[in-house]
């Protein structure tokens, strides 16, 4: 297994295309690849629909996929406010690659694997895993993971919402030489090759857990007993000056994703957003379907919480020590991130490479990143999620 991954900063698409795929076979000492992924910026808007031919015709890729985006990540660099262009190309010997795409109203439903297993065309045993790409504006991203989670439990899925467009028909997805403006595009991999996924979220506890006593669809109205907007005025005035700045902006409640825990840590919660009150009834508004009996807690984001949380699970994975080789990855962050977040470019890169090693590495800042949170996988913001590729223990 080989990967390779390029940057281009050329304002000409075509002289980018040629830039990374050049700089790509050379990595790979090859003319062709089976699978090529490709993020370009939307400051190539004119050109953008011939971005996945040019690249699927100069490296001859089984499957290629990608999607434009506000900002590109490759050959080492993050590209957010600039033209670029960043290709990934790996060369997967045993690797059953199947393309996918999602569109249009006869979405299956997720409670029903089999249709999706009959739409993806994988056999369920054959554990596969997916790399994934939505549009924001016209793709119900979550019912898709969902279905797809339950046809293919073993696999591993992860990828982004696309970026840089403000309404439905604006972003660009890539599958095999198309450009597509609506939907999901995807990559199904199975045979020789494991993932391993990395999800940082980026927040810290404030306050201490409590059970959801009673709630109504997205609603929390009573937290351990008590109206919920009484325990978030409570969690708040108890806050440090510094905290209570930050609440007012950068607060989030975390859900327990795994039963029966006695002790809770950051990496247990799966992280959504406040989105509002309603003081007649004490309620207050989360961006998920807020379940009674779960265990919640509310959580802060800062610059230094969501660095010092991406340093200990790139530890914590360099730690495990996998039994191969990584060989390349794909990272998705949030556009909330990077220069805008640290205040300079290439900051969870330069820490992915300090702990997993200087692999191939391309990826996008979108909409939104999609990944696992304990064993279920979901569509997060502010968020960076990593897919590791390596050959799996047998070979």
């Amino acid at each position: 297994m080989r990967w390779a991954s390029a940057l281009s900063v050329e304002g000409s698409v075509a002289a980018a295309v040629d830039e990374c795929c050049a700089a790509v076979r050379a990595q790979l000492g090859t003319s062709g690849a089976d699978l090529a992924v490709v993020f370009p910026t939307t400051h190539h808007r004119a050109r953008l629909d011939r971005v996945a031919d040019l690249v699927a015709a100069r490296l001859s890729a089984r499957v290629t996929i990608g999607c434009a985006a506000g900002g590109v990540i490759g050959g080492g660099r993050e590209v957010e406010l600039e033209s670029g262009l960043a290709i990934a190309a790996a060369v997967l010997p045993r690797v059953e690659l199947r393309p996918l795409c999602i569109d249009g109203p006869d979405l299956p439903g997720p409670e029903n694997p089999a249709a999706w297993v009959q739409r993806v065309g994988v056999p369920p045993d054959a554990a596969a895993h997916f790399v994934l790409i939505a549009d924001p504006f016209t793709c119900d991203s979550g019912a898709a993971l969902r279905g797809l989670d339950r046809a293919y439990p073993l696999g591993r899925k992860v990828g982004g919402l696309a970026s840089g467009g403000r309404e439905a028909g604006q972003h660009v997805l890539y599958l095999d030489g198309r450009a597509y403006r609506s939907g999901m595009v995807g990559v199904a991999l199975s045979g020789d090759l494991v993932v391993d996924t990395i999800v940082a979220q980026g927040c810290r506890p404030v306050g201490h857990p409590m059970f959801v006593t009673r709630s109504e669809d997205n609603l929390l109205l009573e937290l351990d007993g008590r109206p919920a907007i009484d325990v978030l005025r409570e969690v708040y005035e108890q806050l440090p000056a510094a905290d209570q700045k930050l609440a007012r902006d950068s607060l989030f409640l975390g859900v327990v994703m795994t039963d029966h825990l006695e002790q809770y840590r950051q990496g247990d919660f799966l992280i959504r957003t406040l989105t509002g009150a309603d003081a007649s009834r004490g309620a207050v508004a989360v961006g998920a379907v807020a379940r009674e009996n779960s265990v919640v807690q509310f959580h802060l984001r800062d610059r230094a919480t969501s660095a010092a949380d991406l340093e200990t699970l790139l530890a914590s994975y360099s730690a495990r020590k996998p039994a191969t080789r990584p060989a390349g990855a794909l990272m998705f962050s949030c556009l909330g991130r990077g220069v805008q977040l640290y205040g300079r470019p290439d900051h969870d890169s330069e820490l992915f490479r300090r702990f997993v090693g200087d692999l191939a590495l391309a990826g996008f800042f979108g909409n939104g990143e999609i990944g696992p949170v304990g064993g279920t996988t979901h569509v997060h913001g502010y968020t960076t999620a990593f897919a590791v590729f390596r050959p799996s223990e047998r070979a």
